[in-house]
């Protein structure tokens, strides 16, 4: 069952990631991220009152309220680069963060990365340099999506992380999951806010109507993440960690052939080369935690 709940885990993340960036195409990126947490958080709530979470509120709830904060800044510059830049290169890197962050966590309190961690190290970092390759005609990556992507990476490797210290079983988590979404929505809907001030629209030129036609997708992308969380979550306590951990961490494949299927994306071969280094380098990593 673990195989199975784990290959779940990639495939709600993945189809998750896709629609989010393809989403970002047509509306504002915060517009996203605020619509699709707010749905999501509503999913959440109904959750939480029906296996009464609200029990395991406790002091580790911080945890939760620091992932609802630097979740919605992870997420905006991921779907910005999704928007700007191909999602075949784009989603692979962005996976790297959810490894390299924990391991960094643990050499940063004394532990020591052992030969294979090495070596992922090694091939994600040669991913990330052959990903920014040129692509036909001489016109590369931008820079821009480049760092957006690695930012992102960063948050969501920190997300993962406080996540984790913010429950100790599945209500636990159903409760975590439902503060940091919370949070999400408030960080994110005062960013927005302050963008609308600045005089960049938080609508398409059609207003409305557009955001009421994207409302099935939105809602799509936020409860496909939050499914993904629990898929993983019953991975996790169904085998073997390093399993569920592998096998969730392709999520960037489904992103990438979605991208491929729908959108007839093409990349340069150093380009592909770089993406599937990047994502190999997670795997070995996640393989070898």
């Amino acid at each position: 069952m673990t195989a199975v709940f784990a290959l779940a885990t990639s495939l709600l993340w993945g189809l998750a990631d896709f629609g989010g960036g393809l989403l970002t195409r047509r509306l504002h990126a915060l517009t996203v991220v605020v619509v699709s947490q707010t749905l999501a958080a509503v999913v959440l709530g109904a959750v939480v009152l029906a296996t009464g979470g609200w029990r395991e509120a406790g002091g580790s709830l911080w945890f939760a309220v620091a992932a609802g904060v630097v979740g919605p800044a992870a997420m905006l510059c991921f779907y910005r680069a999704l928007a700007l830049g191909p999602m075949g290169v784009v989603s692979p890197l962005g996976s790297l963060g959810t490894v390299v962050v924990p391991l960094g966590v643990g050499v940063a309190l004394g532990e020591r990365p052992g030969a294979m961690q090495a070596v992922g190290m090694a091939v994600a970092v040669a991913g990330v340099v052959l990903a920014g390759g040129q692509r036909m005609g001489g016109v590369s990556v931008p820079r821009r999506t480049i760092a957006l992507t690695l930012v992102s990476a960063f948050g969501f490797g920190a997300v993962m992380a406080l996540i984790a210290e913010a429950s100790t079983n599945v209500t636990g988590l159903f409760l975590a999951l439902f503060v940091q979404r919370l949070c999400n929505v408030a960080v994110g809907g005062a960013a927005l806010y302050a963008t609308v001030r600045r005089g960049t629209p938080a609508l398409p030129g059609d207003g409305l109507p557009a955001l009421r036609g994207a409302l099935p997708a939105l809602a799509f992308v936020g409860i496909a993440d939050v499914a993904a969380n629990g898929t993983y979550a019953l991975a996790a306590q169904h085998g073997p960690i390093t399993v569920a951990a592998v096998l969730a961490s392709l999520y960037p494949v489904v992103t990438a052939l979605a991208a491929l299927g729908i959108l007839k994306e093409r990349l340069r071969t150093v380009q592909a080369a770089g993406a599937s280094l990047a994502l190999l380098g997670t795997v070995l990593l996640a393989s070898a935690g």
